[in-house]
């Protein structure tokens, strides 16, 4: 059950939209305000769709054509709803590791509250789009127990039944603190072993087995035990299986707060989320900020990207 904020277009016409988007950009000038309107308000199957029928009518490339008629960060949230969300990670995740520096904090926002069958499609759609290896780029752009959980995580291979098991996660419990807490040094490899594995039910479970053998949750031993990248990994893997809408409001948060904007992380969230659970999103950034999510968006972008992410996290 998804609850996205963009849902299926009641009487939806492919070759409609297609038609406004090419009245939209042709000639001098383009009409921002109907781009927004259509892109941002469709979903994405919607959207291939309508991508198909712009070739179809015009004989021309819809996301060559918005690239060649927009700018910026509002070009960069256009061309993002138009492709698939398995391909959006991809070109995120090759972002991420290409080129000077990695985006490690991409990284692992996506390797970490993807599903099995996502990160699977993900994987394919990297191989496809860039003839690469997505593993393998990992493997060789990160490294040491950074590199291990990354890579444990891009198996998509996670235990995905909802049931949990509370004398398995008991001993979950203990067996981290024992590689943890309850002895000098950390060892990763044990709290690789388990958050890789384990499903989300199991993770929210052990944590609150975690919390009976000591006076800190998963979290906050996580965070005293270990530091850097891999430190990051592993806390994000626990707040995603405990509170995933909670998890992804304070990286919007984060992305805003203070001076300057992370757009690339602002982008990415909203439109990776806004057909998946951007409404529990919104809730949790209200509860924790006493603030609406479209509020906060107004305040920290402007013109047409800002117009853009409102109407994909709605009013």
């Amino acid at each position: 059950m998804t609850n996205g904020t963009i849902k299926p277009t009641s009487g939806f016409n492919g070759m409609a939209d297609a038609e406004a988007l090419r009245k939209a950009m042709k000639g001098i000038g383009t009409d921002e305000k109907e781009l927004i309107n259509v892109i941002c308000a469709r979903t994405s199957a919607e959207l291939k769709q309508v991508e198909i029928d712009f070739k179809t009518q015009f004989g021309k490339d819809l996301i060559a054509d918005i690239r060649s008629e927009t700018s910026g960060n509002f070009r960069e949230v256009l061309c993002a709803r138009i492709q698939t969300r398995a391909h959006y990670d991809a070109e995120c995740l090759r972002k991420a590791i290409a080129g000077a520096g990695t985006d490690e904090a991409c990284l692992i926002e996506i390797l970490a509250t993807r599903s099995n069958a996502e990160i699977k499609a993900i994987r394919e759609e990297y191989k496809k789009a860039f003839g690469k290896d997505l593993e393998k780029d990992i493997d060789g752009d990160t490294s040491g127990d950074f590199k291990r959980i990354l890579i444990s995580l891009a198996q998509g291979n996670r235990d995905e039944t909802s049931s949990a098991d509370s004398g398995a996660a008991a001993t979950d419990a203990q067996a981290l603190y024992k590689a943890g807490e309850g002895k000098i040094g950390t060892d990763e490899s044990k709290f690789n072993q388990i958050l890789a594995s384990r499903s989300t039910a199991q993770i929210k479970l052990i944590n609150e087995e975690y919390k009976k053998i000591s006076k800190k949750d998963l979290v906050k031993a996580i965070d005293s035990e270990m530091s850097g990248w891999v430190k990051d990994g592993m806390i994000a893997i626990v707040e995603a299986a405990i509170d995933r809408p909670t998890y992804f409001a304070e990286r919007l948060y984060k992305s805003m707060k203070g001076a300057g904007t992370d757009d690339r992380t602002l982008i990415r969230i909203v439109v990776s989320r806004c057909e998946v659970d951007m409404v529990e999103i919104k809730e949790a950034f209200q509860k924790k900020y006493g603030k609406s999510l479209a509020k906060f968006i107004e305040e920290d972008t402007s013109g047409d990207y800002k117009k853009a992410l409102v109407k994909l996290v709605g009013a």
